[in-house]
């Protein structure tokens, strides 16, 4: 006996949006530095706050320190739940600035998924010429309704060495 038509549309769709949630994946990942629990759960990982570095592609010698919240329990062990739209940033100089070339004047550094669907962490960088200065800001957004929350920071670069901006 074979199922309703109604059924089978549900089984296709369902398998079509998680074949796109693995599409969809991490486009920059962050090199986790640590965690700390805030909750513990019976089952699968506590919740917890992470911390990880992101080194700017565009700039040399400018890293990117982002914590966030980390659902845990069954769903967030299972990769199901949806994390916090709240995240803090820090950029700060660990090295020589470098630009192997001119930056665009806004520009996405990372992006990471923080859902099985639809819903992002990002970091995008603005160049703010004037002042000789990289600023940093982290947000997420979802296909239907982000979040105004965010975080921003800047690192300032030595005026003897401006920004190379595209034009």
């Amino acid at each position: 006996m074979t199922a309703p038509a109604s059924t089978r549309t549900r089984k296709i769709t369902a398998a079509a949006l998680l074949a796109l949630a693995a599409a969809t994946g991490q486009a920059a990942s962050g090199e986790k530095i640590g965690a700390v629990d805030t909750a513990f759960q019976w089952i699968g990982r506590d919740h917890d706050i992470i911390v990880e570095a992101y080194d700017d592609p565009g700039v040399q010698g400018v890293t990117c320190y982002v914590s966030r919240a980390r659902t845990g329990g069954i769903k967030g062990t299972l990769g199901l739940a949806e994390d916090r739209a709240e995240a803090s940033i820090a950029c700060r100089q660990v090295g020589p600035i470098r630009f192997p070339e001119p930056l665009r004047q806004q520009q996405e550094v990372s992006s990471e998924r923080m859902s099985i669907l639809f819903k992002r962490l990002r970091i995008v960088r603005m160049v703010d010429a004037r002042r000789n200065t990289l600023v940093y800001l982290t947000y997420s957004d979802k296909l239907v309704d982000g979040s105004p929350q965010n975080s921003v920071t800047a690192v300032p670069v030595d005026p003897a060495q401006p920004i190379p901006v595209r034009k």
